[in-house]
């Protein structure tokens, strides 16, 4: 959420110098043999569907082309098989989506007013190599969704109830650990479930990570009052749920997605209905109110110093609620391995460009993957 201002923020889905004498060559199946350079890198130079990486402190580091969705879709791997499944969490069903019998684990996490279907385009793919696996977090998708208000003054919404799902999930149905794929919202989520049970996170991938600029923390002290009241209207008014009805139907849905892709031609009807379609089930007005009242918790500052496993960021750079200014800050910090900028991709990279984020993603993964089993074999 990158607005200050409360009815622009609510309105939004956060769904959310090496010299030219070394020329690696890229492609997909290469891409994980090869050590990415610490901090800032970039894919750039799309045309003819290439790439360039670069990274700031070793500028040009080699160029290539990832294969289209078509060559990908119709190459010679068998067809990867994806199930819907519940599981039962603290007398909580919870929905999620499972693929792939071999490999490193992954449990792919959604942003704000999303679900797992928003990782549809990359489940497949990654399902390849992986186990992969994806959540509705409680309260969202087809997860139950109790009504916040019978938790008393307690707030069950919140990045530590996440979190505790993220890791119960990671015990009770994945049962090993595993590397968390995660977008906007999601990330938070990532981040709190790795600092409560850093050995159950192998590492995390960032995708434009929520900034939180709604955070009571973030707001001049002459502002919190507003923003309080603002809060309060929705939650205990009929114009929170006036703005919900507003909110909660197709039209609506697909201009709040055409804001935050920079490639409008994917937000496509499938997309609109995949997230419209969930929010419109019993309890799903309450959630939404009580998530976008949600100005405390964890700051994404606060938790990438305790986080212990490596992290990549990726950005998409033309993010217009994450600004890519702002999510530069991330990089610096000692456990971001990289930071990996996405040309002409918005807020949600994962289903707006794939064929940048399924490569990015096992590159990570084997990358550490690899790492770890050197570690066991020495030990």
């Amino acid at each position: 959420m990158a607005s200050t201002s409360p009815a622009l923020s609510v309105s939004k889905l956060d769904f959310p110098f090496l010299s030219s004498q070394r020329n690696i060559t890229f492609n997909k199946e290469n891409l994980h043999q090869v050590k990415m350079p610490r901090r800032m890198s970039k894919f750039s130079g799309l045309e003819s569907n290439g790439f360039i990486l670069f990274s700031s402190l070793s500028g040009q580091i080699g160029e290539g082309s990832f294969p289209s969705p078509e060559a990908t879709a119709n190459n010679n791997a068998p067809e990867v098989q994806v199930q819907s499944r519940i599981w039962n969490w603290r007398a909580y069903s919870i929905r999620y989506q499972h693929a792939g019998n071999r490999g490193p684990a992954l449990v792919l996490i959604h942003g704000f007013g999303a679900n797992s279907d928003h990782w549809r385009k990359n489940i497949p793919v990654l399902a390849k190599s992986h186990r992969v696996y994806s959540i509705d977090l409680i309260g969202y998708g087809y997860s139950d969704k109790p009504n916040p208000r019978q938790f008393g003054e307690s707030s069950f919404y919140t990045f530590e109830t996440w979190g505790t799902q993220l890791n119960d999930f990671c015990i009770d149905v994945v049962k090993d650990e595993a590397f968390f794929i995660c977008n906007s919202i999601g990330g938070l989520v990532g981040l709190q479930a790795a600092v409560m049970e850093p050995q159950l996170c192998k590492g995390i991938m960032l995708l434009n990570i929520s900034l939180r600029m709604l955070h009571i923390k973030k707001q001049p002290w002459y502002g919190r009052p507003l923003i309080r009241s603002f809060q309060n209207l929705l939650r205990n008014t009929d114009v929170g749920k006036y703005f919900f009805k507003t909110v909660a139907t197709p039209e609506s849905v697909r201009n709040i997605l055409c804001q935050c892709y920079h490639d409008t031609s994917q937000v496509t009807e499938e997309l609109v209905q995949k997230i419209l379609l969930p929010g419109l089930e019993p309890g799903a007005v309450d959630v939404f109110l009580e998530f976008i009242c949600y100005s405390g918790g964890p700051l994404p500052e606060e938790l990438l110093p305790q986080v212990k496993c490596p992290v990549l960021i990726g950005w998409g750079e033309k993010d217009p609620w994450e600004p890519i200014e702002l999510g530069r800050a991330y990089g610096k910090f000692d456990s971001v391995e990289d930071f990996v900028v996405l040309p002409n991709v918005g807020h949600c990279p994962q289903d707006e460009a794939p064929e940048l984020v399924n490569p990015l993603v096992e590159s990570f993964v084997a990358r550490h993957a690899a790492l770890s089993a050197s570690i066991s074999t020495a030990t």
